[in-house]
């Protein structure tokens, strides 16, 4: 089976070969015989009943500084294609709902992976809320007031822009701390939007795992440990990431949440771990499969591949 892929996502041209995960996914599609076209999101419309993209073809290879050959400029119909995958990074704001809505015109006809009805509709620090007896004490409010009487109950917690990404944002404000005013009023300043708070988990310094679903099965993880001094554990923020293996806590997390990814066609997830509490369910753009790769030798790009063929096939 050839598929015909479209790849919306940041430039492909700057990406890192060694990290990833639209890269490692393209290299995989080509493996198996599949056709690749890119297009950055600025290029996506809809016009007069099409949602047509502009951008080129592509060839990728694991050679740096060489890692991509472009074709020529093109203006494609996106229902014309088998495949698109739904790549480029947060922030979640409006220009990314829109681009879910856009492309909502041509699933399921064209599979869209993952599904951008329950990618708009199940952003990373919100599906947690399906889960609350998997989760740590959690508010979500742009009340300060509310914010300060949640640290009062639980001392330490970490706080965080509500659709940020890669651990932009984020501050740990124990119990002396006096900066959270200031800081909630920074916010508010910069954005309409409620901020989330947790209950702070002293065992992030031992890593924050990154569990990698397919089709809402658990493949692998990889442990994510913060810099000495730094309370994030995000690789965007000098994170190290390290090989593990999943707990029995992990597997009954996933067991439980799995049926949920599955049913609403999120077929690429990483879910985020900290000491058996689960923190985030990543859909929008989650990573990973590389460092799993090197890890452990698993395939998880492979795994992906099979998953969505045989929904094409199906279909």
């Amino acid at each position: 089976m050839s598929l015909y892929v479209a790849l919306q996502m940041d430039p492909v041209e700057a990406v890192s070969i060694d990290a990833d995960s639209t890269f490692r996914i393209g290299l995989e599609a080509q493996a198996r015989g599949h056709r690749l076209f890119q297009y950055t999101v600025d290029q996506l419309r809809y016009d007069e009943g099409r949602v047509i993209a502009r951008g080129r073809p592509v060839t990728l290879r694991r050679e740096r500084g060489g890692h991509v050959t472009f074709g020529d400029w093109a203006e494609v119909d996106l229902s014309d294609f088998d495949v698109v995958w739904l790549r480029q990074d947060p922030p979640f704001d409006m220009a990314y709902v829109t681009s879910t809505h856009l492309l909502d015109r041509v699933h399921p006809k064209t599979l869209v992976v993952n599904d951008p009805f329950w990618v708009r509709n199940c952003p990373e620090k919100l599906m947690v809320l399906d889960f609350p007896d998997l989760t740590p004490p959690t508010i979500i409010a742009r009340d300060p007031a509310a914010i300060r009487a949640f640290r009062e109950r639980h001392g330490d917690i970490i706080v965080k822009p509500l659709y940020g990404n890669g651990g932009a944002g984020v501050f740990h404000l124990d119990p002396e701390d006096r900066n959270l005013s200031a800081l909630l009023e920074l916010f508010a300043g910069i954005s309409r939007e409620p901020m989330i708070a947790q209950k702070y988990i002293h065992a992030v310094s031992k890593g924050d795992k990154r569990i990698i679903l397919v089709d809402g099965e658990p493949v692998g993880a990889i442990n994510r440990v913060p810099q000495t001094g730094e309370a994030r554990s995000n690789m965007h923020v000098g994170g190290r990431a390290e090989k593990i293996g999943l707990t029995e806590r992990e597997y009954e997390i996933c067991k439980r949440i799995g049926p949920v990814l599955r049913e609403k066609g999120l077929i690429f997830t990483g879910i985020d771990v900290i000491d058996g509490w689960l923190t985030e369910i990543n859909v929008t753009s989650p990573t990973g499969i590389q460092e799993l790769e090197r890890f452990d030798g698993i395939n998880a790009a492979e795994a992906i591949w099979v998953a969505i063929e045989g929904r094409v096939e199906r279909d």
